[in-house]
């Protein structure tokens, strides 16, 4: 199924109840849109989570659903929350309470891109903004919302791993126990989005692979962690970060070299995953 906000691909046959969805790699980047930012075609992509689409679809022909922005992060974020409208950026919009992720011009709408570049010359209309939301936001969380019922219908739970990709300075940036720079961030929210049993399932497929794995630190999962993950309902949602240097050159964001042996790797990771569903008793809420 292809709408201007996702592409969702169905495997032949569903056999697990793992949900696999990719917010931040769309790259339609319409003329429409182009013409009213300041950046250049390279440079408006450098918050994109370029390639984790390529890197994940194989999951349906694993018996897995995967649901893929075609809409791009610069465009609309699909994870933030609807209501994180920027006042900065968009007319008639009036600062709330503070939030940390308005504030540095990362809303819905998002103001800037990596390194707090400018995306607009101006401000944008309020109609504007909610004509995204309804034409972009919406059905792309309607369609996750709806993969999410019928995995727990099927199989009396869903698990979504949301895949994102992570620049390489944010990784050396922080101090880990033991000097451990990882490959892999997942977050749970610290517990809150997923149960424990679910997260070392995922943490282990991905160590098997040879990748090293930290949890929450420096992310611990955003909006869509925070509004699906409801680990006491049998839904758990556990955000991915991948270090982007593993795979593609982020100064020309192409594919890097190792490219195509990185995405084998993940085939193996993936499947791995993907067996994680299908026994509810054993992914029981803790």
């Amino acid at each position: 199924m292809l709408h201007p906000a996702y592409q969702l691909t169905e495997p032949a046959m569903r056999t697990t109840s793992v949900i696999f969805a990719s917010p931040h790699s769309g790259r339609d980047y319409s003329w429409s849109f182009l013409r009213k930012t300041v950046l250049d075609e390279r440079m408006i992509r450098s918050s994109e989570d370029a390639f984790i689409d390529m890197l994940f679809e194989v999951a349906p022909q694993l018996g897995a659903s995967f649901l893929a922005a075609k809409a791009p992060r610069a465009f609309v974020d699909f994870n933030r929350s609807r209501e994180e409208l920027d006042p900065v950026l968009i007319d008639d919009i009036r600062k709330t309470s503070h939030n940390p992720r308005i504030s540095s011009g990362l809303g819905v709408i998002p103001r800037v891109v990596a390194n707090g570049r400018q995306i607009y010359r101006g401000k944008l209309s309020r109609a504007e903004a909610e004509s995204r939301i309804l034409d972009y936001w919406q059905p792309y969380h309607d369609q996750l919302q709806a993969l999410l019922d019928r995995s727990h219908a099927q199989f009396g739970e869903a698990v979504l791993i949301d895949c994102h990709s992570m620049p390489h300075e944010a990784v050396q940036s922080v101090a880990h126990p033991n000097g451990i720079r990882p490959d892999i961030v997942l977050g749970d929210r610290f517990g809150a989005a997923a149960s424990g049993d679910v997260v070392a399932r995922i943490e282990e497929a991905f160590t098997r692979a040879g990748l090293k794995v930290v949890r929450n630190a420096p992310f611990a999962g955003a909006y869509t962690a925070q509004h699906y993950g409801r680990p006491s309902r049998a839904q758990h949602v556990v955000q991915v970060e991948i270090d982007r240097s593993l795979y593609m050159n982020e100064q020309t964001i192409r594919p890097g070299a190792n490219f195509s042996h990185f995405k084998e790797l993940m085939a193996g990771v993936i499947s791995d995953l993907a067996q994680i569903g299908g026994q509810p008793a054993s992914l029981a809420a803790e």
